[in-house]
């Protein structure tokens, strides 16, 4: 709470259009950075447990996981896109005080969003019997694929509000209440997964209902702290419209639709991906997936450094502070790039013992150790694109870097991947993944010094 206050009364200073010294500067940077950081490291820990509790099922149980984690994310972001629209107008406007108008879009944004999400979850059901066949996954993992899927499309409601509502609370600068509440969902996860997976013998069933559960928790206290306690943004206390208005909409849509379709052409990306690594076998299918949530713990870092670097840009740009824009897009950066080098060091080192943590199956760990040992030099360059896309989203500017992702995976990554998975296997298709990302930071990176991105109406 103290922290809060404190990250509250330097925010004010950006919204006040008072003057910030550098160590004031790099001091809110840390505030709402540190907790954004632990949640998604707390975030990440929860998906190891979840994976090491499904590992220890055997490889198949942990192919059928793997095989729909893409999709999973497909849905998945495709409602944090369309929260995002919204999220980053209350940013907006809570930086240039006008707080009755941003709990306007809160209550757009609400509605807007379950309408949006239930649209979706209506056609995630529909295909959850095919999906796992469509990706060349084989009869004995297809089964438990689908019933993994089904359940998670099921949630998709669930998850969306618990996206906005910690959006719209990081976006109004309270970063503490959102990392608590992730932190806590993990532990929830444990204890539900735990008891679906070994007590009730569901196994991979056991898992989606786990996570569905934590989530249904986290969502209704997300919205409680959001509606009712936030001093900016409770909605509880007054009347209001949750009518969506033509103007709210548009601006959501103009910000989050590009997000939205690059989403959706990115983990068509990795679907294509989880194709090519599909004809390699089972061994390689649970590697490929271990191995992606064994790398997560080196990049959330990025993304809790670009969680903070949305809200103080987006502040920043409501107050019409232009400087201050720039300085904090540097420093956070700076500090993203510093925090994944140091965990891409401890990736490469540590490789046998994440993996060992992950699966007991000799095979999918000697594949598992080679693919993070290739991913741990691309960690400082991926640091860049996170954080730089974060800035971005907070400046409202989303087209050209969705582009931009959208250009380097499907031009650099998916040509490099279809070459070398051939003849070097699952190395092949994550040194494909390797230089793509060191290309596509060194690209915004330019972007970030070189480009049109900042943009102010002046009143």
């Amino acid at each position: 709470m103290l922290k809060q206050k404190k990250s509250d009364r330097l925010l004010a200073l950006i919204r006040d259009n008072k003057s910030m010294s550098l160590r004031q500067q790099l001091h809110l940077v840390a505030l709402l950075s540190l907790p954004g950081i632990l949640a998604q490291i707390s975030n990440i820990i929860m998906q190891y447990i979840d994976a090491s509790m499904v590992g220890s099922l055997g490889a198949e149980a942990s192919a059928a996981i793997g095989l729909m984690a893409t999709s999973t994310w497909l849905f998945w972001g495709t409602t944090s896109s369309a929260a995002t629209g919204f999220s980053v107008q209350v940013a907006h406007l809570i930086g240039a005080k006008k707080e009755a108008e941003a709990r306007q879009v809160l209550r757009q944004g609400i509605s807007s969003t379950l309408v949006f999400s239930f649209f979706i979850a209506i056609v995630a059901l529909s295909i959850s019997p095919f999906l796992p066949l469509w990706l060349g996954g084989g009869e004995e993992i297809s089964r438990d694929a689908s019933l993994y899927f089904f359940i998670f499309a099921l949630s998709l409601p669930i998850y969306q509000i618990n996206f906005l509502a910690g959006s719209m609370l990081r976006c109004s600068g309270n970063i503490q209440v959102p990392s608590v509440l992730n932190v806590m969902m993990c532990v929830l996860d444990i204890v539900f997964n735990y008891i679906f997976i070994f007590r009730f013998n569901l196994g991979v069933m056991g898992a989606a209902l786990g996570t569905l559960c934590a989530e249904l928790i986290t969502a209704s206290l997300m919205m409680y702290f959001l509606c009712c306690k936030s001093e900016q943004m409770a909605i509880i206390s007054e009347k209001g419209s949750f009518r969506p208005t033509k103007e709210v909409v548009m601006k959501a849509v103009k910000i989050g639709l590009p997000m939205g379709v690059e989403h959706v052409v990115l983990c068509g990306a990795q679907i294509l991906t989880t194709v090519i690594v599909a004809p390699l076998g089972k061994f390689a299918i649970a590697a490929n997936s271990f191995g992606v949530t064994a790398e997560s713990l080196c990049y959330m870092p990025g993304y809790g450094v670009a969680d903070a670097a949305t809200t103080l840009v987006g502040q920043s740009i409501g107050a019409k502070r232009k400087e201050l824009v720039k300085r904090f897009a540097d420093i956070t950066v700076l500090l993203g790039i510093a925090a994944m080098t140091i965990m891409g060091i401890f990736m490469y080192f540590a490789a046998p013992l994440l993996m060992d943590i992950l699966t007991p199956v000799a095979e999918i760990r000697s594949l598992g150790i080679s693919a993070l040992r290739i991913e741990a030099f691309a960690e400082p360059m991926f640091a860049a694109s996170i954080v730089c896309y974060g800035i971005f989203v907070g400046a409202g500017d989303t087209l050209v870097p969705a582009v931009m992702n959208l250009g380097s995976i499907w031009l650099v990554r998916l040509s490099l991947a279809a070459l070398l998975a051939p003849v070097m296997g699952l190395d092949g298709v994550w040194l494909a993944m390797c230089i793509e990302l060191i290309f596509r930071g060194l690209i915004f990176l330019c972007r970030l010094k070189w480009g049109n991105w900042i943009k102010i109406k002046q009143s």
